[in-house]
């Protein structure tokens, strides 16, 4: 992935400074076949959905949840106080961020659980008035954390060197597949953002060497996330088969917001691991 230049300062008897060795590490003019092939996992989903599938409309069933009761005048009162996990973690998140505790990508780790932190709040208007208009508000921050979590992954595992220029275009491209859905109707950049990165996460924990220590914790991240979109879908039946307790939907909320606590866990107790790259 980097070629290394090798050069020796102050071997020289007329310079006094003492001998120097330094190792430069420069870009190569070609990227790698894992680099290749991450850049193909992420791109090829998004060019099968527009050539073989066509406009997906956002179901007006989606903003039907199972469980609508108010509780001391809110409506939706489980779904919207299961956010509070979210305000949780971000804030978690955050601290630890911006208290300089987190080696690595840490801008992007930043801005992933800031976009955790803002879930909280777009999730809380979304249910208390469901529709479309409230939904936008609703995935923006839920794309902010996605893809600040791929911009995250992508510069520590291939390079740190790339994270500004990935953190930036991943949020733009993030926020334009809501918008997208927005202005027309289509949520087919929206599901290749949901999906794609998912499947290139996966594909950088296995192929690319890992810089630091407890990176199970992202794995169970993924699947506890994974967990999460089948509560969504079960939300009825398991309304039903918990007697009116809790709906999938408040399930999914706190299954959602244990995928970036398990990321907390990681960055807070990982340590860099000798001999790795970079």
């Amino acid at each position: 992935m980097l070629s290394e230049l090798v050069y020796t300062r102050g071997v020289d008897s007329l310079d006094p400074a003492p001998a120097v060795t330094r190792t430069l590490r420069l870009s190569p003019a070609t990227p790698s076949p894992r680099e290749l092939a991450l850049v193909f996992l992420v791109l090829a989903p998004l060019g099968v959905l527009f050539a073989a599938v066509p406009p997906i409309a956002q179901d007006p069933a989606y903003h039907v949840l199972a469980d609508q009761r108010g509780f001391l005048g809110v409506r939706n009162f489980a779904n919207i106080i299961s956010n509070v996990s979210f305000l949780i973690v971000g804030v978690m998140g955050l601290r630890l961020c911006l208290g300089s505790r987190v080696d690595g990508a840490s801008r992007a780790w930043t801005v992933f659980f800031l976009g955790i932190f803002l879930i909280a709040f777009g999730s809380t208007w979304y249910h208390w008035s469901p529709n479309n208009e409230t939904l936008a508000w609703d995935r923006i921050p839920m794309t902010v954390a996605f893809m600040a979590l791929f911009a995250a992954l992508v510069a520590e595992h291939v390079t740190p060197a790339i994270e500004r220029g990935v953190l930036r275009g991943a949020l733009v491209v993030g926020i334009v597949s809501v918008g997208w859905w927005h202005y027309t109707g289509d949520l087919r950049p929206y599901v290749w953002m949901q999906f794609a990165p998912l499947l290139a996460l996966v594909f950088m924990v296995i192929a690319f060497p890992g810089r630091h220590s407890h990176r199970a914790y992202l794995i169970l991240g993924l699947l506890l996330y994974g967990l999460a979109k089948v509560a969504e879908l079960g939300d009825a039946a398991i309304f039903a088969a918990t007697s009116g307790a809790i709906s999938g939907h408040s399930v999914k909320h706190l299954l959602a917001a244990c995928s970036p606590y398990c990321v907390y866990l990681m960055l807070r107790r990982r340590k860099p691991l000798e001999g790795s790259p970079g």
